[in-house]
């Protein structure tokens, strides 16, 4: 999930393509190429640290989850049109073995921090932090033009510097681009503000939907994302020990949220027929070393 306003985007025109700023779609990918295609899953010597299944019915463990709410009267920086609820049953809510984020078309007037949006949903931020290892999320992804769910990550701090600070998004998905799952990361020198961030098009075609496990290694040496038991995005440490390229030496929260519109979902408009959205997530699990 950008922290900031919308990724640049390009088409996509073969299976998985670099996204960068000097990226030629019609290129062959290099050997140091950020699109890969390799087999993925828990890695040999990694055990299980934490995990939610989403079993017990009701809000969201709040042993394991937070909210995040913090703009919502002044307004979020990607200009998004939701209004992210606390502890509220009808944005967040574990049912039949899953969590289920949903997004309304409706007005929430009376709560103290309403910054006058007309759609509610809900961010949710891990409790427990991580720093390396292996995560998997089963997720189906709802559609409709507008919508924009996200598992990301960033450091678990009060006092975030964006993007000096690092964000890895897992998985990103936009209804304008419906085909399509979006792997990226942000660092201090690669970010969309300078159009250098670094990142994968994964086509999925009707991935909305559909049930498809997202997974991330992260490594002092490198990020790999995947689905469905496969690599496609790998970003490598340059070793150099400069934080404007890598900056991912710090715990990190876990992020699920359910976007309406904004500068990248919303590129095309909202359709408010198609709403409510469902988010749903079946489990969540952070293996380590």
């Amino acid at each position: 999930m950008l922290s900031h306003a919308r990724i640049s985007c390009l088409a996509v025109t073969a299976l998985i393509l670099p996204l960068t700023a000097s990226a030629d779609p019609s290129a062959a990918p290099a050997k140091d190429s950020l699109a890969i295609d390799e087999p993925g899953g828990v890695p040999a010597g990694y055990t299980l640290k934490w995990s939610d299944e989403f079993d017990t019915p009701g809000l969201p463990n709040p042993a394991l989850w937070r909210y995040d709410t913090k703009a919502n009267k002044t307004g979020w920086a990607n200009h998004e049109r939701q209004y992210y609820a606390n502890a509220r049953l009808e944005n967040s809510r574990v049912e039949d073995g899953a969590l289920i984020i949903e997004a309304r078309k409706e007005d929430l007037k009376n709560r103290s921090d309403w910054g006058g949006q007309h759609y509610t949903s809900a961010r949710l931020l891990s409790k427990k932090t991580y720093k390396y290892g292996y995560v998997e999320v089963r997720a189906q992804l709802p559609c409709g033009l507008g919508v924009w769910p996200a598992i990301w990550q960033l450091p678990a701090t009060d006092r975030l510097k964006w993007p000096d600070d690092g964000e890895i998004d897992i998985m990103e998905y936009v209804g304008w681009d419906k085909d399509v799952i979006y792997h990226t990361i942000h660092t201090g020198q690669y970010n969309h503000v300078k159009g250098t961030q670094k990142g994968v098009l994964k086509a999925m075609p009707a991935v909305c939907g559909q049930w498809h496990t997202y997974s991330l290694l992260w490594t002092p040496d490198e990020i790999k994302e995947g689905i469905d038991g496969r690599y496609y995005f790998h970003f490598r440490n340059d070793g150099k020990g400069n934080t404007g390229t890598w900056p991912f030496d710090r715990a990190h929260n876990l992020i699920l949220n359910l976007a309406v519109g904004g500068d990248f979902g919303g590129k095309t408009g909202v359709d408010d027929s198609s709403l409510p959205w469902q988010f749903k997530i079946d489990y969540v699990r952070v293996y380590q070393k």
